[in-house]
């Protein structure tokens, strides 16, 4: 062209016939994972029941943007998925009584301008594409074009307002069906394995490594065996260990120092697991180390103790605290007596424990968090809950209230609990959580 300009592909009428010739039909089925499909259809009457008469929107959500024309990986909306099934990047669901109406973005495949010109739904960017109509089968609901959706493409809602029906979804979800409680169950074997890829790998990460070797080894190993990560992994050697979300894992894994992993893997179903351990990077607690790792560990059991039906969601944190406080007081740390730094006006303990005692888990590391206070904090635990139980002591190196031996160190213990209807079951139980038994796993996984 006389001005220089590169020509556009779609503007050469010859390349435009060729490449639209010659193409075999690749394997283009969507994937879903098992049961996803049967389990969404249960989750939306369950919305209607809840609803009646009403139809919400729900969008699966973008890729956010990382820099320019870069996108992060693209994770679909978990109340999405959960009325749907459906992974697909920006995608609609309409919802009501029941039933769906899932639009999708149209593959653009070999005879489509987009094939070779789109490199959001181009086959030749983005790879095989499944049809609306093998979506359609896969999901067992009507899936149509996402340009002929009559409404806003940001999941805006038809009736009530947006906060009001994330609510409702939220406290839905607290309660896991049997297909969910297996993704859950999945989730957490995977990251105890991820557990000890990463245990065999501090050697190689005190020679040099770092935190980050570690950290990439975990969310390999998620990456291989599900999605990746459910969340930053957090990976604190010595100092580092007290900071409560150190997910910039740019340090060094110190001889002699404590190692805290708290890291889960998120299944293809995007369900993920929350698991916390603390051990000694070298094999053995000292005596300061193996102190404040008792005191964690008798707080935790105090905690899971409490997890079982009809009781307070609050009961396992304050179970745990109560242990807490009352350690910390006889190694002289409160200020005031344990009844009064327990008080609500007190608190003193936490400075050693800003963070909550648990949460709920499943499709979100920190599950409903959209519930009610009344649903959640102050609800009671019932069958089918999966949440997690995880007390710690974080005594940072700059802390001029803690004694020289205790400062830069961190401890915590994480399980994941399933509550049944008449206990609860640790589905994270294949880990130790006693210093003797962290110390033995470490040296069969090192």
């Amino acid at each position: 062209m006389s001005d220089g300009r590169l020509p556009r592909l779609s503007e050469i009428p010859a390349f435009a016939e060729y490449i639209a010739q010659g193409w075999d039909s690749p394997a283009r089925e969507p994937g879903l994972v098992p049961g996803a499909a049967e389990a969404a259809a249960g989750h939306r009457a369950r919305l209607a029941a809840a609803l009646p008469g009403r139809t919400v929107v729900v969008a699966a959500g973008r890729a956010p943007v990382r820099s320019n024309d870069t996108a992060y990986d693209f994770r679909v909306d978990s109340d999405f998925y959960w009325l749907t099934g459906c992974a697909a990047e920006n995608a609609v669901a309409v919802v009501g009584d029941g039933a769906a109406t899932v639009y999708l973005p149209p593959p653009a495949r070999p005879g489509d301008t987009g094939f070779y010109a789109d490199a959001a739904y181009g086959e030749l960017w983005v790879g095989p594409s499944p049809s609306l109509a093998e979506w359609s089968a896969a999901l067992g609901v009507e899936v149509l074009p996402l340009p002929d959706y009559p409404g806003p493409p940001d999941g805006a809602l038809v009736t009530g307002s947006s906060q009001q029906v994330r609510q409702v979804l939220a406290e839905l979800r607290m309660i896991k069906d049997e297909w969910e409680v297996g993704q859950l169950r999945e989730a957490v074997d995977r990251t105890v394995e991820g557990f000890a890829a990463v245990l065999a790998e501090v050697p190689a990460a005190m020679a040099g490594g770092g935190e980050r070797w570690l950290q990439g080894t975990f969310d390999r190993y998620a990456r291989t065996y599900g999605n990746g990560p459910g969340y930053a992994s957090i990976v604190g050697s010595g100092p580092h260990a007290p900071t409560l979300h150190w997910v910039r894992c740019d340090g060094p894994v110190l001889e002699g120092e404590l190692l805290l992993l708290d890291m889960g893997v998120e299944t293809r179903s995007h369900y993920t697991a929350d698991v916390t351990r603390t051990f000694p990077a070298s094999g053995a607690f000292s005596p300061a180390q193996r102190q404040v790792h008792d005191l964690v560990e008798r707080a935790h059991r105090a905690g899971l103790a409490q997890v079982a039906p009809g009781r307070p969601f609050t009961a396992f944190h304050h179970a745990a605290m109560e242990v807490i406080a009352r350690g910390l007081h006889d190694w002289g740390l409160l200020p005031v007596s344990v009844d009064e730094a327990l008080s609500e006006t007190g608190q003193h303990h936490r400075r050693y424990l800003i963070c909550g005692i648990g949460h709920h888990l499943g499709l979100d590391v920190h599950d409903c968090a959209q519930s009610s206070h009344e649903a959640y904090q102050g609800a009671r635990m019932a069958p089918g809950m999966v949440l997690t139980v995880e007390p710690g002591l974080y005594f940072h190196a700059h802390d001029r209230t803690v004694p020289p031996e205790l400062r830069g160190i961190g401890a915590r213990i994480e399980d994941d609990l399933l509550v049944t209807a008449d206990g609860a079951e640790i589905l994270s139980a294949a880990l130790p959580i006693d210093a003797s038994g962290l110390e033995n796993w470490n040296k069969e996984n090192v």
